[in-house]
């Protein structure tokens, strides 16, 4: 299977892990269900890359549940935090609303569906330490404009438009600037109901 993959591994790195520089996301590790979930996404044109949408056009679900399987199996170490010396105000409020949200805005803590550690909770919420600053800044753009769409109700969506770019930014900032040192893998499930209803963390 990973020779198979070699064409992932152009752009998401040696086996999905990505590097702390460039772009693209890592997928080495993510929960099966959240990667399954979005190469259908490409596939049905919910999520628009044209690389993507091309690889996986007329690929089977069940092969598309393989490859998503493959990658989840993947326990390998993250590289070093991306971001350094971010300004102590701008990682203050990332870190307040990763941590916390902000109920005055109606913006609930990204750790509520994401896990305390941030690495992703089974079956299908993706952790999001270890991601390059711009490609989470990109992601809550397409969020806001609906160019990247998810399964009903898309509770991303809906917060990435009640969000302002300035806090926006803070989040991906704090986000991109946490070393993940040990206990990487997503956890098994939340401690609570998630705040929100969100349709792909229910596939």
């Amino acid at each position: 299977m990973a020779q198979r993959m070699q064409a992932c591994t152009v752009c998401h790195g040696q086996d999905g892990r990505a590097t702390n520089q460039g772009y693209f996301p890592r997928i080495a590790g993510k929960p099966a269900g959240y990667l399954y979930n979005q190469l259908i996404h490409f596939r049905d044109g919910r999520r628009k890359n044209a690389t993507m949408s091309y690889l996986v056009d007329h690929m089977s679900e069940a092969y598309l549940r393989e490859i998503a399987e493959h990658f989840a199996a993947l326990d390998l170490p993250y590289p070093p935090p991306q971001t350094t010396g971010a300004p102590a105000a701008q990682l203050q409020r990332g870190e307040q609303l990763v941590r916390h949200g902000d109920p005055a805005l109606g913006i609930p803590a990204c750790a509520s569906c994401h896990g305390a550690a941030m690495t992703g909770v089974q079956p299908s919420m993706p952790g999001l330490l270890g991601l390059p600053r711009d490609y989470l800044l990109a992601q809550f753009g397409a969020w806001r404009t609906g160019l990247r769409q998810a399964t009903a109700p898309d509770c991303m969506g809906e917060i990435a438009r009640r969000l302002t770019p300035e806090d926006v930014s803070a989040m991906a900032v704090w986000l991109s600037s946490q070393p993940v040192t040990q206990g990487p893998a997503p956890a098994g499930s939340l401690p609570a109901k998630r705040p929100m209803a969100c349709g792909s963390g229910e596939r």
